[in-house]
């Protein structure tokens, strides 16, 4: 930083001014590539900045202050542009600045400046819309509103980024040159953000009239590109045809249940037995006949039904079944999840009869004849959550034998990740497990005879069995240590799922743990006593794998975990 400093300071008088100008931001740019991001704001973008506020730049809300502070000569001079660039590139920095030091946002004050961030990048777009030259920045502004406010959704705060969504939304339509078939992925992408924050938001009828007017959007273009084409055919249909379908699925994801409700308004349907389901045709219930009403195609129903389950309020542990608020809610859930296993498992290829049948239906790049390997490990994983354990034991075995036969650490990683979902079953969900349903015959017949089917059937039995809850306990802590020690990193768990178990394992054994803990001086004999050596265990390898991992940060929950394993230490140094 120094050394960049003096040289600056150096060549400043020497060099024109526009010269030394461009080569400072060329500098932050090439900084910023490499991820020096403190180093590129405060070197180069703020020190360009500086020729127009000479004190610290603060948030801006009035866009005549913005504009006759950093434009004076208006926004049509010759230096606009490499002043726009270098604000947007300034809140870029400062928003990755916070991302690489607290990414969970447990500060209140790192959320506030992501907050600014998306402020200041909003302000900046405002002032350069007007200009069809600098749709550049509209366009890369939009694509930093969206990675932000993705970061955010996840982090719960969909309420706070709604507004900057709609912006982002909005400005794509708002510029011409951004209209074009060209970018209508990008504008898709942004309507389905919008929608889902709707979602996030429990305004889900809000989610689909804006999907709806996303389709009306898509179509007015549709009609313009028939009139003069601007693509080819082909690659015009493939734009159109996968932008439809993002917005299809948002109005999908409430129409499904929607349509139950004032169905059942009307008049009472009979209700399909789920076991019977099996021996009848595709599509057997009202939720797969709206299916293929909607969607062509398995990899887009397929599609459908996974963001219709979708939920960014519900948590992967604890799992836990819909809100019995609604009969028939529950039961256009329970119908997704057999349509879903019923696409999975090819059924409904053979009997909607297509021209084609692919023996492993799970093709790598999602396409419209085939499910991707990364939906059919959400599925499992989203059957997990809402306690549908036939469905989760039948799709296992599908993913399953899917997963062994792949090389890629990418899919070793979700083998791995749904071990454990195996191996946690059990503890947060007591009680036996009755099969009533879940494919057709022939099809289960075909699964087991692939490899790896008998390994699954193996882990189902065990896990119905009635175990010792500590040899469940040390299963599962000495499986995840084994995962959180291996080298290679790319094959580790998301440490969403690490989290979950860490806390599944000292929800399980805080009790006798505590206990141990408040025996003080005598806590050695206490262990002897009661032979809770396992316990100790337990929390010491709780202890390895928040350190392996990496996962201290996340909750506070953790430090209660050390403090524990460093009190009962203490107590057995003491005794």
């Amino acid at each position: 930083a120094n050394t960049l400093f003096n040289i600056w300071i150096k060549y400043k008088a020497r060099l024109p001014e526009w010269y030394y100008n461009e080569r400072l931001v060329k500098v932050g740019d090439t900084l910023a590539q490499i991820k020096e991001y403190k180093l590129a704001l405060m070197q180069c973008y703020e020190r360009y900045l500086q020729q127009f506020v000479s004190v610290k730049l603060d948030v801006m809300n009035d866009v005549h202050h913005f504009k006759s502070t950093f434009f004076p000569n208006g926004v049509r001079d010759k230096k606009a542009a490499l002043t726009f660039h270098a604000l947007q590139a300034r809140n870029v920095c400062i928003y990755q600045m916070v991302f690489s030091g607290d990414r969970n946002l447990q500060n209140p004050e790192s959320l506030q400046t992501c907050l600014n961030v998306l402020t200041s990048l909003r302000l900046t777009m405002q002032v350069a819309l007007p200009q069809e030259d600098l749709c550049w920045l509209i366009y890369n502004g939009t694509i930093h509103i969206y990675t932000i406010c993705r970061h955010l959704m996840v982090m719960g705060q969909s309420a706070k980024v709604l507004e900057y969504l709609l912006w982002a939304s909005i400005c794509m339509e708002s510029s011409i040159p951004l209209l074009s078939v060209h970018y209508l992925t990008w504008r898709a992408t942004l309507y389905t953000a919008v929608s889902q924050c709707y979602f996030d938001c429990q305004a889900g009828i809000h989610g689909e009239i804006f999907a709806r007017r996303g389709l009306i959007k898509i179509d007015e273009l549709k009609q313009l590109e028939d009139i003069s084409p601007s693509l080819e055919h082909t690659e015009t249909e493939k734009i159109f045809r996968e932008a439809t379908l993002k917005m299809s699925v948002m109005i999908f994801k409430r129409a499904v249940y929607e349509s139950r409700r004032k169905l059942n308004n009307l008049r009472h349907e009979a209700k399909v037995n789920p076991r019977k389901a099996v021996n009848l045709s595709w599509p057997r219930t009202t939720t797969e006949r709206l299916l293929v009403e909607m969607f062509d195609g398995e990899a887009a129903q397929f599609l459908a039904i996974l963001e219709a389950l979708s939920d960014n309020n519900r948590n992967l542990l604890p799992p836990h079944p819909p809100v019995p608020d609604e009969t028939e809610m529950r039961d256009v859930t329970s119908e997704l999840f057999s349509a879903g296993l019923e696409i999975l498992s090819g059924n409904s290829l053979k009997k909607q009869e297509y021209p084609f049948y692919f023996e492993n239906i799970f093709v790598i790049t999602a396409g419209e004849k085939g499910v991707s390997g990364d939906a059919a490990v959400k599925f499992v994983k989203l059957a997990f959550s809402y306690e549908e354990w036939d469905i989760f034991y039948s799709a296992l075995e599908f993913v399953d034998n899917f997963l062994q036969t792949q090389g890629d650490p990418a899919w070793k990683k979700a083998e791995i990740e749904l071990k454990l979902l195996t191996l946690m079953k059990p503890l947060v969900f007591q009680g036996k497990t009755e099969r009533s349903f879940s494919i057709s015959d022939g099809n289960r017949k075909e699964a087991r005879r692939l490899q790896g089917s008998k390994k699954t059937e193996t882990i189902r039995k065990e896990s119905l069995k009635s175990e010792d809850p500590f040899h469940e306990l040390m299963i599962l802590a000495m499986t995840v240590f084994s995962c959180v020690s291996s080298s290679e990193q790319n094959v580790r768990p998301d440490k969403e799922i690490l989290f979950d178990v860490v806390m599944c394992l000292w929800q399980k054994c805080k009790t006798e743990l505590q206990q141990i803990q408040m025996s003080g001086s005598d806590c050695l004999e206490y262990i002897h006593k009661h032979q809770a050596y396992q316990w100790v265990h337990i929390l010491w390898i709780m202890n390895e794998i928040i350190v392996k991992s990496n996962i201290a940060d996340t909750n506070v929950m953790f430090a209660e975990i050390t403090l524990c394993l460093a009190a009962i230490l203490e107590n057995v140094a003491g005794s």
